[in-house]
Order: structure tokens, then C-alpha cells, then sequence
């Protein structure tokens, strides 16, 4: 018989997540309160396109933490693969998609490095992505001869920082915006409302249906308000569409394929995995080719939404990825953590640093807070899993 819990029984059940929530709402509303223009049309769209490139490194760190591993380089793969395009387009002139294809190319060919060291030699994630963050930032120095170039211009410069708007017309509210938001709003009640029906199938734990109806109408009115936001600025950013094909395809990857289960086998229980036949060097030679695919994907946005490459690039990029994924409820010993999850600590993280900025808050500030906020989840996580322990 499949049990009917209540709001009270949810939260408790999935304290890691909901805490999440309850903390992004709770900083959303005092930046809000502390600064009319936080949640105005422009600042939200100026969040979206600064601070994409962290939420596309997080996606993939999310699968190198679950695996029980750690990825350092990242940051320089960014300056790396975006030096790589910029020699190419700006330097060389060719075209915007050559440069595309080219960084690809090398962020996976990084990621084939990194994967073959910590697979088949057995050598620590740890110490091979801190040999690769030094190894890129010199192959980075050296690609661009230690000076910056720019800019990029047309299509490449449009990857990070164009916008689709007028395409449906609408009267300073861009209709497209609002029907992309739309059909995103149906497609996660249809998910969640076949989610529900499979637990119940199963006999699981679900919310009740007035819980269940409150849950999708609260999430259609915040999406629904964030796209009108959207819609009223300057439409539908091109890095937003990006974005959510990643995390559409990536959730999917996670929770739904063989490979994803595999992956959370290799860091819930590496020995019991090797005992069910998942092979583990082929799971975390793959999990750094994508690590170095993402990277690439990253070190393309970034460039493009700076209008060029600069040696220093990428600067810090991956305490950034590797702080969303924790706060976003991953477990520091592997085997725990989602895309979702990952999500919202981006942009817990983007949150803060815009609201402080917005603030005049200084740099030196910035970085106490966003230090304490990490140091916070962690500990939080470690409390989260003794009392699991203890209710046993």
C-alpha cells in the first residue's frame, strides 16, 4: 500500500534537498529586500549570462564528485580551450564554428589525458587534475604568446551574449520567451506527475495530491514570473537554451541510463561495484573525457561572452564548480548528488555574488562570505548523515 506523507514528513525525509531550496529562497528574499534592483529584468538576465559558465562546469563536476573523484584543472582547461578559439577566429581568421569544433576537440583530448592517469595508471584524481591545472595555464601562456586577444565579434561573440527576441512579436514583452517558458512548465508537471505515478506503482512514499497540485503551481508561477522577466528585458538568452539542453540531456544521463547508475555504484561503494562487474576504469576514464567535453563547452562561453581570450582566464573556476556542487547537497565521500542539486548551488553561489556586488560589497568580503557558505554545507552535510545513522 503506498504511503501519503505530508509536508512536514517531506521535508524531514529529504532534508539535504529541501534545505537547499529553503536557503536559495531565503537569500533571493534578502537581496531582494536589501536592493529594489536585484530581482529587476536587467539583473536577472545579467545573472543568467555571467555566471552560465560556472552552472556548465558544475554539471560535469557533479559526475566527478558523485564517482568520488575531484577535478582541479577546469579553470585552466576554460583559459585553455578558449585561447585555442581565439587563435583561430581572431588571429587567424577563420571561422566562428572552426573555433567551436577546435576547442572541443582539445577539451576532450584533456579529458582523455586526465582520464587515462587517474583510469588505467591508478594515480589520484587529486594529483592528476593538480599537475593538469599547472600543465593547461602554461599551455594556455604559451598558445597565446602571454598577451590577450580580441575580439571575436559576430556569430562567435552572439554564443554567449545574443538573445532571441520578435520572433512570435509581442509589444515590449517577447512572446517566444513566454511560450519556452510555457512549454517548460508543462513538461515537468507531465515528469513529475509520471514520477508520482511510478513510486506509487512501486508502492513508495509520495506526497498527497494537494501537496502534489501546490508543489507544480508554486514552480509554474516562479518560472512563469522569471521568463516575464526575461521577456521584459531583452528576450530569451542564447547561453540560457544552452544551458537547459545540458541539463535536460545531463538529468536524463544521470538518473535514467546505465552509465549514470554505474557512475553512482563506483562512489556510493567502489568494491561492491567491482564485484557487480561495472567497470570502474572505463566509468572514470569517461567521466573526465566529458569533465574536459563540459570544460571545453565552458572555456567557448566564457570567451565569447568576454569578446576574447586572456591568459588568466578561468582564474579560480574550479573551487567555484566544485562549492556549487557541495552546496547543491553532494556528499564530500561520493555516491550522493544531483544536477538539480548542482544547479541551485550555482546559483546560490551566482546569487551571492551579484547580490553582494550590487551591494558594494568588497571583493575581499566576497570571497569570507562565499568561504563560510561552502564550509557551512559541508558541515551540514556531515550532521545530515549521523542523523540518518542515528535513526537507524
Amino acid at each position: 500500500m503506498t504511503a501519503i506523507a505530508g509536508f512536514s514528513d517531506l521535508v524531514t525525509r529529504n532534508l539535504r534537498q529541501s534545505g537547499i531550496f529553503v536557503a536559495f529562497v531565503a537569500i533571493v528574499a534578502l537581496f531582494a529586500a536589501l536592493n529594489p534592483n536585484f530581482l529587476s529584468p536587467g539583473n536577472l538576465t545579467n545573472i543568467v549570462l555571467q555566471y552560465s559558465y560556472i552552472l556548465i562546469l558544475a554539471i560535469g563536476m557533479i559526475l566527478i564528485i558523485v564517482a568520488g573523484q575531484i577535478d582541479l584543472s577546469v579553470g585552466s582547461v576554460v583559459a585553455l580551450t578558449g585561447a585555442v578559439s581565439a587563435v583561430l577566429v581572431i588571429k587567424n581568421g577563420m571561422p566562428w564554428y572552426v573555433g567551436v569544433l577546435a576547442a572541443i576537440v582539445v577539451g576532450l583530448l584533456v579529458g582523455a589525458w586526465q582520464g587515462f592517469w587517474v583510469a588505467f595508471v591508478g594515480i589520484p584524481g587529486f594529483i592528476v587534475t593538480l599537475a593538469g591545472m599547472l600543465l593547461f595555464r602554461g599551455l594556455t601562456y604559451r598558445v597565446l604568446d602571454n598577451v590577450s586577444l580580441s575580439p571575436f565579434g559576430g556569430t562567435y561573440y552572439d554564443i554567449a551574449n545574443g538573445f532571441q527576441n520578435g520572433l512570435l512579436g509581442g509589444y515590449g514583452v517577447d512572446t517566444f520567451t513566454l511560450v519556452i517558458f510555457g512549454i517548460a512548465v508543462v513538461g515537468y508537471a507531465v515528469a513529475q506527475w509520471r514520477s508520482r505515478k511510478g513510486r506509487i506503482a512501486y508502492q513508495q512514499v509520495v506526497e498527497s495530491m494537494p501537496l502534489f497540485v501546490l508543489k507544480i503551481v508554486a514552480v509554474a508561477a516562479v518560472v512563469m514570473w522569471f521568463g516575464y522577466q526575461l521577456a521584459s528585458s531583452r528576450g530569451l538568452p542564447n547561453i540560457l537554451i544552452l544551458l537547459a539542453i545540458l541539463i535536460i540531456v545531463y538529468t536524463l544521463v544521470t538518473q535514467k541510463s546505465v552509465f549514470g547508475r554505474h557512475v553512482y555504484a563506483v562512489g556510493g561503494n567502489l568494491h561492491a561495484a567491482e564485484l557487480s562487474g561495472v567497470k570502474v576504469k572505463k566509468i572514470n576514464f569517461w567521466i573526465f573525457v566529458n569533465m574536459g567535453f563540459l570544460a571545453a563547452v565552458a572555456g567557448i562561453v566564457y570567451s565569447s561572452r568576454m569578446n576574447g581570450a586572456q591568459p588568466g582566464a578561468g582564474n579560480m573556476f574550479e573551487l567555484d564548480a566544485i562549492a556549487a556542487c557541495f552546496i547543491g547537497g553532494a556528499s564530500t565521500t561520493g555516491g550522493v548528488g544531483r544536477v538539480g542539486g548542482a544547479m541551485i548551488g550555482g546559483l546560490i553561489m551566482a546569487v551571492m555574488s551579484n547580490g553582494m556586488q550590487l551591494m558594494g560589497v568588497p571583493q575581499s568580503i566576497q570571497q569570507v562570505v562565499k568561504g563560510l557558505v561552502l564550509l557551512l554545507a559541508v558541515a551540514f552535510d556531515i550532521w545530515n548523515k549521523r542523523r540518518a545513522a542515528a535513526l537507524r
